[in-house]
This record gives structure tokens, sequence and C-alpha cells, in this order.
């Protein structure tokens, strides 16, 4: 089995640091949770988190004290409400503050695909009769130099550390996934670190219609985490756990709640 796959915990150790700045993606399918609470467990601190729309793994990192900062573009617990985490952290600096930079779906996909392509920054015809540019410094207009059109530029996003789950790696350490794959492979591409958690390794990749293949060399950790995405879901392994977003509505309204919950997970 190739050196690239790893257990979860010695890939957490190894890929992240303190003060990185982390993606865990994921477009409500396949979403790296197990990853996140690796994260929590081994206390990491100062992380800038990024991601299209962070979720309940997100306020989980936020509550437990793991983040200074969220680059994001929508947040929320999809279907039930608000992040009570978030929240608090953004209004009351608990239980520690926290700074946003808030984006558009469109750019921050545009921001992965320029980090992915080594490009220094993205161009788009989007913010415009908004006024995410006057709140957010990485949002700039840019004149077409062929037609004069107003369009804006944000600079492209490479992480420190990308993480995504996956429904399979084989024993060279490829990964394939499948389904809504959201940007998982820009923002593998993007990053300097990458750490896929995959539902199972095989020995060989089948085709599969629509399939997504990343080769190992562009990876640089695998960690086989059968239910890794829990309470997200990977097609063809998993359901959507939707009692498990609802539950944590109550849990992320109370401080108490969730440092009771906190300790369950770090313990």
């Amino acid at each position: 089995m190739s050196g690239r796959i790893v257990p979860l915990a010695d890939a957490v150790a190894e890929l992240v640091h303190d003060g990185d700045t982390v993606a865990l993606e994921g477009f409500t399918h396949l979403i790296p949770v197990a990853a996140g609470h690796e994260i929590i467990r081994q206390g990491r601190r100062g992380l800038t988190l990024v991601r299209m729309t962070p979720d309940i793994v997100y306020d989980q990192l936020i509550g437990a004290g793991c983040a200074a900062k969220l680059v994001f573009s929508w947040a929320g617990n999809p279907g039930v409400g608000s992040l009570h985490r978030f929240r608090d952290a953004v209004q009351h600096a608990w239980p520690a503050p926290l700074e946003i930079e808030e984006h558009s779906h469109a750019g921050m996909a545009n921001r992965y695909v320029a980090g992915a392509s080594g490009l220094p920054f993205a161009v788009l015809r989007g913010y415009l009769g908004t006024d995410l540019p006057a709140h957010t410094a990485t949002i700039a207009p840019i004149t077409c130099p062929f037609t004069g059109e107003t369009l804006t530029a944000v600079p492209a996003l490479n992480p420190d550390v990308g993480i995504v789950h996956a429904q399979r790696a084989d024993r060279a350490g490829n990964v394939q996934f499948w389904g809504i794959t959201g940007v998982h492979k820009e923002v593998v591409l993007a990053s300097a670190r990458s750490l896929v958690t995959v539902e199972e390794v095989v020995d060989e990749l089948t085709p599969v219609p629509g399939a997504v293949v990343l080769p190992g060399w562009a990876v640089t950790r695998v960690a086989h985490v059968p239910g890794g995405a829990h309470p997200s879901y990977a097609m063809g392994y998993s359901d959507r756990d939707n009692d498990y977003y609802q539950a944590w509505d109550a849990i992320s309204r109370d401080r108490g709640a969730f440092t009771e919950w906190l300790a369950g997970v770090t313990a």
C-alpha cells in the first residue's frame, strides 16, 4: 500500500498546523466532517477556515476555538437555520474573536480555479450591484483591456491545506469521487498540501459515470475513514442524516450544551 495512505490522526498531525489556512470543502455532499473533528481533537488554533458553504462542521470548529478567521460565501445549517457558534463568535467573541471575509459562491469557486491554475487572481461578472466590495478588501473592479467592460477581480485561493472526502482510493493513492463534486478537484490542486478521506481503499478504481479521478501525485495524504462524511452523505455509500442537522440546532444555541458536546468529541 502506498505511503500516501495513513491513519487520519497521523495525516492531520502532519498536515495541519496552528495558523494555517485550511479548506474543508464539500457542497452538501462528501463533507470531510471526521477530519474536522480530528482537527478539534488535536487542538489546532489560529486557523483561517475557508469554504464556499460552511455548515455545522465549521460551526463546531469555530465553537471549539480553532478559528481566527472565516473566508466564505454562505453560512448556515442547511434546511434548519443559523450556525449559532459562528454567530456567537462574530457577535460576542466567544470563544474567541472571529474575522470574516465574505464572497459570493461564484467568487469563491473562481478563486479556487485561479489557485489551481497557478494564476494570481480570477475575473468574473459578479458582485456588481452588491455591497460586498465595500466590506471585503479582496474584491476589486478591473477594466477589460479589450472591451473596456468593468469586471470584478478576486485573488486566487491557495490554502495551506485542502481537505475533502471521497468515495474511494486505490492502493497507490489515486482518488475517485462522483455525485455532487463541488470544488473538490480545485481545492486539492490549489492547496500546498492535501488530505482526502475515503470510504474504502480498493485494488482498482473501476469507471463510474461522471466520476473525477485525482491522481496520487496530486494528493499528499489519503486516510481510510468509512463514514467520514457523516452527517452529510457519500453517494453510493451513505444517506444524509437529517436528524443530526436538526439536533445540532439546539446544541449550538446553548454554550453549555455545546461544551458538553465538545467534551464528547475530545474525550
